[in-house]
């Protein structure tokens, strides 16, 4: 996207740079399971600040003082937990790089989370990139004036708050195999917090411990990475540890139905050059007659399951929970990103942390690159120039 950096960094390019790259990348850690794309993005100054500008729109939604009560139906009544507290410590936005009329790049919101993403692992590759790339120092993977040290000391504060690391635990499922496993190590390493898997805990009245060389040590605080998506319907899976469904003495990062306030849900609520048109499905009054333009998305799944690109008016009637359903206004992306065969379609993650009692900042970005028909990484691995990857962006 700046095409100069861009001409640079594919002159530089082999595949044995790439490889050795990958080595950098995973030295120290287990396997990545994900693909890793050979190219950072570069994005202009002009895209960065469309970019921050469309964070800030969604932000002063997320800030009304009716977002709460604007979002209540979104968490599934099987799945409230309680001691919600007033803000989520994470913001992500995940935005389509598309032309606009006026030919010109510019961002489209496709998805939000108040959920943490890969906030260790980015800095880690993009460490790496640099490393084993000339990449300009023009460009910077940090935003709104952070550097790492600063960033560190902001993650340190919204993990651990007034706690010890190892009253801290960042915990899923079965965390060291997780696919993100690797930003658990990156995190660990960065802030000497625990990892735990769900069954590592155990409930002592409303407290939570975990033992280590025989001594029962209580959690105060949890950086929590279970999506309750991917495990419900399966409440099995906490009788041996807890279920945080359950009134506990424990303090969330962040508190889990921030993952459904800040969701798909919220996007009907959005009004902005920067969002596709967005409606609950039970409340659109007749089908669009371009219904090709429009793919419809369940508010409640991951990773982009259950979606529905070709949609056609049969697959509306089929659906048994409309409420739970957005017909949204497809995004076109533009293959922006020029690998040596060819455009590359690009979405960017603005990822912010929100501390106890301060202001949601916007610190740094993720970026997935996709010559599939669905972004995620999943959907592109039998491409090469695709997967994970971090914009670098023209300060």
């Amino acid at each position: 996207m700046i095409p100069a950096q861009r001409q640079k960094y594919n002159q530089q390019f082999t595949q044995e740079k790439y490889k050795n790259f990958m080595l950098e990348l995973e030295k120290g850690y287990p396997e990545i399971p994900f693909r890793v794309a050979e190219t950072p993005v570069f994005v202009t100054k002009a895209l960065k600040e469309k970019l921050i500008a469309a964070g800030e729109e969604i932000i002063n939604l997320i800030k009304q003082p009716n977002f709460k009560e604007l979002t209540q139906k979104s968490i599934p009544a099987d799945w409230n937990v309680p001691n919600e507290n007033e803000q989520p410590h994470f913001l992500t936005f995940d935005f389509g790089i598309c032309k606009n009329e006026a030919g010109k790049l510019t961002p489209m919101l496709i998805e939000m989370q108040g959920f943490p993403s890969l906030y260790g692992f980015q800095i880690h590759l993009s460490n790496t990139f640099r490393k084993c790339f000339e990449i300009d120092h023009s460009t910077n993977h940090f935003l709104n004036g952070f550097d790492e040290e600063q960033y560190i000391k902001l993650f340190k504060e919204v993990i651990i708050g007034k706690h010890q690391p190892h009253e801290v635990a960042l915990m899923d499922v079965d965390a060291p195999n997780q696919k993100t496993a690797i930003d658990f190590f990156v995190t660990q390493k960065m802030l000497g917090i625990k990892i735990l898997a769900l069954e590592d805990i155990k409930q002592v009245g409303k407290q939570l411990f975990y033992e280590e060389d025989g001594q029962q040590i209580q959690l105060k605080r949890i950086y929590n990475r279970l999506i309750f998506d991917e495990v419900a319907g399966n409440s099995d899976i906490f009788k041996d540890s807890f279920d945080p469904r359950e009134e506990l003495d424990i303090e969330w990062v962040t508190h889990p139905n921030w993952f459904y306030r800040i969701s798909k849900y919220t996007m009907p609520f959005l009004n902005s050059e920067f969002v596709p048109e967005t409606r609950f499905l039970d409340q659109v009054e007749s089908v669009p007659a371009d219904l090709e333009n429009y793919v419809l998305k369940p508010l409640f799944s991951f990773a982009g399951m259950g979606v529905i690109i070709d949609v056609t008016e049969a697959d509306i009637n089929k659906i048994p929970d409309p409420e739970n359903w957005i017909l949204q206004r497809k995004v076109n992306y533009e293959p922006a990103v020029q690998s040596p065969d060819g455009g590359v379609k690009a979405e960017i993650r603005m990822m912010y942390l929100w501390p106890d009692g301060g202001e949601p900042q916007l610190c740094i970005n993720l970026a997935r690159l996709s010559r599939g028909k669905m972004i995620g990484v999943r959907y592109n691995a039998d491409f090469d120039w695709v997967g994970g990857t971090v914009g670098f962006m023209e300060e």
